[in-house]
């Protein structure tokens, strides 16, 4: 997110240069979770879930550490216009950040339970939706960095498609526990992990229109395209093959 001018001050633009740092940290350190996660869940790898838990403490260090960064700027600097929807603006991402890793490491979690019960599903929506979260939050974290408007606006309206492909899964995990109520429990921490993977999309699509924004002064103007109509779905039970 670096400044649209030279400042007169060459401290400052430095410190515009920290911040932009920082927060490439903590979305390379929230990437990293997000993709344990994703591989936790997919391959039974306890090992990785475990990495993605500990990790969430870094990220909640480095949500800190910008935090501070920028109560110390807005004291000191008070920057304006431009400057100030920045610095604003990075603190807004960053508490966006702090919920996907939070996010990432419920997946985890779950992960760990799944690995020790048996596989009576096919895990492929779930990867499927894994993917487009793990690209959309690529996309915008390298738009932070390069304060690309473009590539915010797309990972905007790319959300809906993560929106359709969780209410797919609701919608055959739910019919697969009225078939048998042995389905329940992993089904439940299905659902769980489906919804913590769609609330990471989301998250992702709040920091793109925070860094539309910041760079642009204009907010997003349409309705957000959104598609998650799971909580009025009629779920009818599969027929029999």
């Amino acid at each position: 997110m670096a400044s649209e001018s030279p400042h007169a001050l060459r401290s400052f633009d430095q410190e515009l240069d920290r911040l932009r740092d920082l927060l490439a940290e903590m979305g390379g350190a929230v990437e990293a979770e997000v993709a344990g996660a994703a591989q936790a869940i997919l391959e039974h790898d306890t090992a990785a879930a475990a990495r993605v838990v500990e990790q969430d403490k870094q990220v909640d260090a480095l949500e800190r550490e910008i935090e501070q960064f920028v109560i110390r700027t807005l004291a000191l600097r008070q920057p304006v216009a431009g400057d100030l929807r920045r610095v604003v603006g990075a603190l807004k991402i960053t508490g966006d950040l702090e919920r996907i890793g939070d996010y990432a490491a419920n997946v985890a979690k779950r992960a760990v339970v799944l690995a020790q019960l048996p596989q009576v599903f096919s895990l492929a929506g779930i990867g499927h939706m894994a993917r487009l979260v793990q690209e959309n939050l690529k996309t915008v974290i390298d738009a932070v960095g390069e304060s690309d408007t473009e590539k915010a606006v797309r990972v905007w309206r790319s959300d809906l498609a993560i929106d359709d492909i969780y209410n797919g899964l609701f919608r055959e995990l739910i019919t697969y526990m009225m078939e048998d109520p042995r389905n329940i429990t992993p089904c439940t921490h299905l659902l769980f992990i489906a919804k913590n993977l769609e609330r990471i999309g989301d998250h992702a699509t709040n920091v793109a229109e925070t860094l539309y924004y910041a760079v642009t002064g204009e907010t997003l103007t349409d309705a957000r395209p959104k598609g998650d109509t799971s909580a009025y779905a009629v779920v009818r039970p599969r027929e029999q093959d």
